[in-house]
């Protein structure tokens, strides 16, 4: 029997291994059924065919779903829905913080409505990692890592003491304290098993590892075979509840991979590479899964990089199944002997393990990349898809210069070119910056810090830059941020941390930093030179996000690059240059040039040993959790309910479950809807809600500062995410928004059409909520690429937002929004305001009922403000059964809270 209590198939079986037998559940039974042919499956879709083999019980998971699977159709999957069932979940604070808040929101709405608040616990095991928070105060000196992180938890200790009480009174809830390191990378080193165990009905159960994560470079895991994406905070918390994750059945792209990459050509040229080739090619909402004769040419830690930017590729997840190179990488990073030769006899035995040999899954489609054809790159200035050739570096940076704002340009005049500004340095030094220049240089995030191979190459190209006497220009802001203390430990070991630091590039924390918008403010001689000239100055960072305002309020221009070229660009100071044959700077009258520092491959390799000692990642993964001293300190309580604190500017109760009533609604048609928000192609969850400084003139600042926050104290939007009060007024609110309702504005602004009046967005919906009309959302392609960020969503619903009418949607912040009651509409192709002629000044009528199906059409009616109406037909993007459910109940949470006291009410 199943530990789920069925076993329609009869495919449980025994695995014996040197550690004991292990009960299992064969795939290759469904193929000696006559069920379908198990053998050619992508591997993607065998890992959820386990799950949903395994997880049988007759009502969430059905035979039907096991057949469904088992008969998979790769050139034409059938447009239906199937449960994926993880393993478990990681959260990081950002978006582990607010979910945490809605599960002490859940225990106060049971405890108000007469039911146990302990029934609300995590079902699945649950790492939330401590990431986000650490802000780039203090860099270029050797106290920058103490300062930060003594910084870090004075300005969040409401933040830490909520989760210190989190961790006591929830089951399954592991909290990872600040300092230890990205959550992204402290997965695939440590968390991560690749096969997992449990014991059920007295015998050992071994299964794929897989989990969902509520930040979208949860697929950074795939490149150690282990199926995982990101998912909304909302979708997260469901999941910990117990419910399967919903979805269709998804197309399956295969990626196939020749060659070698060329000396001198790394992950990251590969990865930005890979972006721009998926991003052409379409792959939102759909797998990808890498094959070929190439994967055996490329490190697990350069698979972790590719698949780490799935989000910015556009597709869910971006897989790798396990091989040889899957056994190297745990027996270096620590596993135990067990846990290696589980994963290897559990793989083959499933058909999970790929060689070369390994005849290839069929796919919808297939594209192909030489690797030798990669060349070194960057990409931006606002996208990730937007790759650039390091010799097309200065001429495409000019040309933007010029270029319209919707074409992703500065759009500056010819007299706005010549722009540039005196720098007036403490030391009554002086200097000049121009467009272009590099105030910003962070060798930071889960995509590269990860990468033992990029990481080694900035040290040694640091180490070579000293010897040449190159020295970094005095404007630029540097930093190193580690995913994990690893990185620390082999830099140490390589000989190479001095030289990093003697240009600048100190530890200043283990944690996202720069690349979530943490990169802390200017010097304010710099940000006084940069305002004064109106400039388009630059960052180069070695992360995964670039889009407008994230980086910081400061850099207009940001560009995404390896961590040797972050080195190499602060050293230039400047990206209006060709790296290849303009130098670098000039020293004693010689000009040196990136080819002469640049590390060869076997410089590098001879590092890679200190990088891969498994002593050394057991010791430092022993005191993950117990490590912080700091934070074993925090006092907390144990109450089962939490005691919400009315003065609290960071954690607050939200109104999600505040008066929700028992029972569902019926879905009605939205009606005399006005437009709150019109926005073009690209809008990302950034511009939706900025995770990165709060500006004082801002409604979200404005609202602090009545509260006795000093502007000072204001850290981040992400940090704030506990409050709702403060997210809802900083929806919308990101610096570089173009509204397209109050032309002329940059920012959070609209037009108010009860009164006419150019407003806040938050201070129209306000007007609009009083007056009791729903507003709307109309937008362009990709709407909501990006972070899988929750407060997108719910920021919106607070809004008094009903619908989003756009082209397209990016998966996850669709499903988010169906999660907050928010409805998805889709403009048919080719259609959109431009060809309807909406102007977004037009009362909507949206004409839906109880009786929608998914992905029906449906009709809109906009009636213009001379009375004329139009009528048009949209796609209803509640793509599945399960997502009307959640629409009609007006989310994920209350549907799930509901099915809670129905089982409290059966239960007594």
């Amino acid at each position: 029997m199943s530990d789920a209590g069925l076993n329609s198939f009869d495919a449980q079986a025994t695995l014996s291994t040197s550690d004991g037998d292990f009960s299992y559940y064969r795939l290759s039974k469904l193929q000696e059924s006559g069920v379908g042919d198990i053998d050619r499956l992508p591997f993607s879709i065998k890992v959820i065919l386990e799950g949903v083999l395994r997880k049988e019980n007759g009502v969430t998971v059905q035979k039907k779903d096991i057949a469904n699977l088992a008969q998979y159709d790769a050139k034409n999957p059938p447009r239906i829905e199937i449960p994926f069932l993880p393993a478990r979940v990681l959260m990081q604070d950002f978006t582990g913080v607010p979910a945490i808040v809605d599960l002490a929101a859940l225990r106060s709405a049971m405890q108000r409505l007469g039911y146990d608040p302990a029934r609300i616990n995590p079902m699945l095991p649950t790492d939330l990692i401590i990431d986000h928070s650490v802000q780039v105060d203090e860099y270029a000196t050797p106290t920058a890592l103490a300062t930060n992180a003594r910084l870090e938890f004075e300005r969040n200790r409401e933040r830490y003491e909520f989760l210190h009480w989190g961790q006591k009174v929830f089951r399954n809830l592991r909290v990872v304290p600040p300092a230890s390191g990205i959550c992204h990378q402290v997965n695939l080193e440590f968390l991560g098993k690749v096969i997992q165990q449990v014991t059920a009905n007295g015998e050992r159960v071994a299964f794929p590892d897989s989990l969902v994560g509520c930040d979208s470079h949860t697929t950074m895991i795939n490149g150690l075979g282990i199926l995982a994406w990101g998912v909304g905070g909302i979708e997260a918390e469901a999941v910990m509840l117990g419910q399967p994750y919903f979805m269709m059945m998804p197309e399956v792209i295969g990626f196939r991979l020749i060659g070698r990459l060329r000396p001198g050509v790394n992950a990251t040229d590969l990865v930005l590479t890979i972006t721009e080739m998926l991003r052409r090619k379409g792959v939102v909402e759909k797998f990808v899964e890498f094959f070929g004769p190439g994967l055996s040419n490329i490190t697990l830690p350069d698979r972790a990089t590719i698949s780490n930017m799935s989000p910015e590729c556009g597709s869910r997840c971006g897989f790798f199944p396990v091989d040889a190179e899957t056994l190297f990488y745990l027996r270096y990073t620590g596993r135990t002997a067990r846990e290696v030769e589980l994963v290897e006899a559990y793989c083959r035995e499933q058909g999970l393990f790929r060689t070369d040999n390994t005849p290839d899954p069929q796919f919808k489609e297939v594209l192909e990349l030489d690797l030798a054809a990669v060349q070194p790159c960057v990409a931006g200035p606002k996208r990730p898809q937007d790759r650039i050739a390091i010799s097309d570096m200065k001429t495409r940076f000019a040309e933007d210069l010029r270029q319209p704002i919707d074409k992703r340009g500065f759009e500056l005049s010819a007299e706005q070119l010549k722009a540039k500004a005196e720098i007036n340095y403490p030391d009554d030094g002086k200097g000049e910056l121009k467009h272009g220049d590099v105030v910003i240089a962070a060798i930071t995030s889960c995509t590269n810090t990860s990468n033992p191979w990029v990481l080694i190459a900035a040290g040694v190209l640091a180490k070579k830059a000293v010897a040449a006497g190159l020295r970094i220009k005095p404007y630029v802001k540097t930093s190193l941020a580690p995913g994990s203390k690893v990185v620390t430990h082999y830099l140490d070991q390589a000989g190479l941390t001095p030289y990093l630091e003697k240009l600048g590039f100190h530890t200043v924390g283990y944690g996202c930093t720069t690349c979530i918008g943490n990169s802390g403010p200017l010097p304010g001689h710099i940000a006084e030179a940069v305002e004064k000239g109106a400039l388009v100055v630059s960052a180069v960072l070695s992360g995964n996000r670039n889009f407008e305002g994230r980086i910081n309020p400061h850099t207009r221009a940001s560009y995404l690059a390896s961590p040797p070229l972050v080195v190499a660009y602060a050293l230039a100071g400047t990206v209006q240059i060709d790296l290849n044959t303009e130098p670098l700077g000039v020293v004693n009258g010689q000009p040196i040039y990136l080819r002469d520092i640049w590390p060869t491959d076997d410089e590098i390799r001879a590092h890679l040993v200190h990088a891969q000692d498994p002593d050394a990642f057991r010791r430092i993964y022993d005191t993950l959790v117990t490590g912080n001293e700091t934070w074993n300190a925090i006092p907390s309580t144990d109450e089962q309910v939490y005691n919400w604190n009315e003065a609290s500017s960071y954690i607050q109760e939200p109104p999600f479950f505040v008066g929700m009533s028992p029972d569902k609604r019926k879905i009605t048609p939205i009606e005399k809807a006005r437009a709150l928000v019109m926005v073009g192609d690209s809008m990302t969850t950034d511009h939706i809600s900025p995770a990165g400084s709060i500006p004082a003139k801002s409604p979200a600042g404005k609202f602090l500062i009545s509260r006795g926050v000093a502007p000072a104290d204001f850290n981040s939007y992400g940090s704030r995410r506990g409050n709702d009060r403060v997210m809802t007024r900083g929806t919308f609110a990101n610096i570089r928004i173009h509204n397209l309702l109050a032309p002329g504005t940059e920012g959070g602004w609209t037009t108010c059409f009860l009164t006419g009046e150019v407003t806040s967005i938050y201070e129209a919906s306000l007007k609009y909520i009083a007056a009791g009309v729903p507003t709307i959302v109309i937008g362009g392609r990709d709407y909501g690429m990006g972070s899988s960020r929750d407060w997108a969503a719910k920021g919106a619903a607070l809004l008094g937002v009903k619908a989003v009418l756009a082209k397209s949607f990016e998966t996850i912040h669709r499903i988010n929004l169906i999660g907050m009651g928010i409805l998805t509409l889709q403009f048919l192709e080719g259609e959109g305001p431009e060809t309807l002629g909406l102007t977004g000044r037009e009362v909507f009528k949206i004409r839906i009922d109880d009786r929608v199906k998914p992905g029906q059409q449906i009709e809109v009616r906009a009636t213009a403000e001379n009375g004329k109406h139009k009528m048009f037909r949209v796609i209803c993007r509640l793509d599945t059964p399960i997502e009307v459910e959640y629409y009609r109940h007006g989310g994920i949470m209350p549907m799930v809270l509901r099915q809670i006291i129905a089982q409290e009410r059966d239960q007594k």
